[in-house]
Formats: C-alpha cells, structure tokens, sequence
C-alpha cells in the first residue's frame, strides 16, 4: 500500500512511450561544460545497446536489483511500497516479502539498495539499506529462494533526510560489502571522516568496518553529495555516479580515502587535495542512479536526463572515452541499470512512479536491453526528456 504523502510535486512526462527500435539510438557528447547535439556516431564495436524490450510491468519505484550467483532470477526492491520481488529471466515476477521498518521521507527515502551475498548458497543472506525511524539502515535478512525471513540489523547511525540518501549496495571482488550515503541535506557532513554520511562505506557482512578502511572505521572515501552508482570493473576497481547540486554530474573512479570534493567542488576543480571525476554532465542530461559494467563500458542510468548513458572506458587505464546517449525521452526516468548474467544484456528500471514523474502506481517496468556491435550509420536522433524543477533523486 502505497503511504500518504509520497507525491507534493507533479510534472507531466513528454517521453513518448512508442518510439520504433529504429528511432531508439541517440548519441551525444559529453563533458564539463553545455549539452552538445545528440548527433555521434558511436565507435566502439560491442556493448552498444541494439535492441530494448519490456521485460515486466506493474512496478512502483523499482529502486534496487541483484542477481542470485546462480543467475536464475534477480531480487528488486520498491522505494515507497518496501516490497522485494523476485524476477526471473524471462521476466516472471513473485512478491517474497517486504523489509521490515522501512519507512519513507517523503522524497527519496525508503526501500533502496539490495546486494545478494556471494556465499548466498550456503548462507541465504540478502542486505538492504532502508530508511527506518531513526535513520538509513543496513540489514541483513534470509532468502530461500521463495521468502525473506530473519531481519537483522547490521549497521545504523547513517543519518536520513528528506533528499541525499544515497542507497545503494553491492559487494566487491574482495568479498565486502560497499553502501553508497548521502550527505542528508548537510553538506558539511560529507568532509567529516568520523560521519557515515556523504561517504562511500565498505564493511564486514557482520556489519563492522572492513580490515584496510583507510582510515579505520567503516568509511572507504569521502565528499559525495548523493551517490546511487556503484560498480567494479574487470580489474576489480570501483566506479560511482553521483548526483550533483546545480551544475555537474559525475562518474568518478573511487579509491581508498580518496575526497572527492563536495561541497568545495562540484565538478572538476583544481582545489588541493580533492580527487576530480573522470566524466561529467550538465544536470539536465544525467541526474545519474545505478551503473552497470559490462565488456569494459560503464553503462549509467539517468532520471532527469531520461537515458541510458555509454561511457567506454580505455583498455585498462583510468580514462574514459566519448559518452553515448541512448532512448533519450523514450522511456521517462531511468533507475538502474544491471548486467545480466551470462547474457549480452542489460536490465534497466524505469521510476516515472516517483513524484518528478508523476505517473500512477504500477506505471514502471524493467526493460532488457540487449547488447552488441554498432550498426555503422543507423543512429536516429532522439527527443530530449523535460527538466525537473529541483535536483533530486
């Protein structure tokens, strides 16, 4: 049941929802500066999305997804309902439960994150990071594959807010689990290595700081102002998209107690000390939540900018190359996006359920997008998506 107070803001969406697959592909160049004419030809020879259908329907606020190890079906959390379903392949979705003590903020709180655990086989644990009455959480519940059962909190203390909670989870090559936090509206929190706020944390599955944390609590870097994005690449380095305040979005390559800026800089600066972004985006054309890697490009969904951004990147360096813009408009406000196991695609939620999108319950999807070589000369300029009237999530 959805709760009282969810929507205080309402925007007609201008996505059309009918586009041909012909007129799906759209390119554009992006960097420190204005949106340029969606116009490129992209030049990679994989990974670039060929072909998109729905996969499921029915959905409110798809908010977070993860896959079992064995790929069999992944498990998807709704932001405001806290309802966890799980979603096989071929798209066939079962409701396993709720989490317990979630509550909502009225804005981008509630039900987020959700990362499988790798031993899930022997141990059935799945995590969540919720809003609950005191703050954000961390919890760990078991999954046996039809039902959640055994809450158990595992980290609190994140303090919560009406905007920039962060949320979402996902375990590392090296067997941790990371979290992605907001700064909760208090931007000073964000500089404050003894705050869990405005930090991406790595912690132990029992919830305490993980042996190497730079500076020995649960805190891996600093400066974010509200990170969603999180995923390892091929050499097991950890890449994050992150929501700015007014002028840039921006993928960054996260080391151990690297800052990351925020509130001093938003975007690239030159401020001592600070680690600037690889790749970043007026606010217009990203407003990014979840990545996905796959075949060596980063792959970021953007809700105010309505597409689904390719960012390759070079080999093994740390550049990235030409970003790449795709059903822009077509969709409405793109969630997350995930590798799909042992298949070349992607799984990208849409969230025109939320308030910037204004549509009713039940109005999201997942869709598949599948991936491949470029079709040399077959790019189709797109619509672009509205603006929203405030930065958020």
């Amino acid at each position: 049941m959805r709760k009282i107070g969810k929507r205080r803001t309402r925007r007609t969406l201008t996505a059309g929802t009918a586009l041909s697959l012909a007129g799906l592909l759209l390119a554009g160049a992006t960097g420190a500066g204005s949106a340029q004419a969606d116009t490129a030809t992209p030049t990679a020879a994989d990974g670039v999305p060929t072909s998109v259908t729905t996969l499921t329907t029915g959905l409110t606020i798809p908010w977070g997804v993860d896959w079992l190890p064995d790929g069999s079906h992944a498990l998807v959390t709704e932001r405001d309902d806290f309802r966890v379903w799980k979603v096989t392949q071929d798209g066939t979705k079962t409701q396993v439960g709720t989490v317990p003590n979630s509550q909502t903020t009225n804005g981008e709180g509630g039900l987020m994150g959700v990362a499988v655990d790798p031993d899930w086989a022997t141990n059935r644990y799945v995590y969540f990071m919720h809003t609950a009455a005191e703050g954000n959480r961390i919890a760990r519940m078991t999954y046996d594959g039809t039902s959640l059962g055994g809450y158990k909190v595992i980290l609190q203390g994140i303090r919560k807010a009406t905007y920039h909670n962060g949320g979402r989870l996902a375990f590392g090559p090296d067997g941790y689990l990371y979290a992605t936090t907001g700064d909760a509206q208090n931007t000073a929190l964000a500089q404050d290595r003894n705050s869990l706020n405005g930090k991406i944390l790595r912690l132990t599955t029992a919830g305490e700081p993980a042996p190497g944390n730079p500076f020995g609590n649960h805190v891996y870097s600093l400066g974010h102002r509200n990170p969603q994005g999180l995923a390892f690449d091929r050499n097991g380095r950890l890449w994050e998209a992150e929501f700015g305040n007014t002028r840039f979005d921006e993928l960054n390559l996260i080391k151990p107690g690297a800052n990351y800026g925020w509130p001093t800089c938003e975007g690239t600066c030159s401020v001592a000390g600070m680690t600037n972004p690889k790749k970043t985006w007026t606010t217009g054309e990203a407003s990014p939540s979840a990545i996905a890697i796959a075949d060596n490009v980063v792959y970021m969904a953007a809700q105010r900018g309505q597409r689904l951004w390719r960012v390759p990147i070079e080999g093994d360096t740390e550049n990235v190359g030409t970003a790449t813009a795709y059903y822009v408009g077509t969709y409405g406000r793109l969630r997350t996006v995930v590798k799909v196991p042992g298949r070349d695609q992607l799984w990208l939620t849409t969230t025109n359920a939320d308030a910037p999108g204004g549509q009713p319950d039940g109005a999201d999807r997942v869709l598949r997008v599948t991936l491949g070589p470029a079709a040399v000369g077959s790019v189709t300029a797109g619509r672009q998506g509205p603006s929203a009237v405030r930065r958020g999530s």
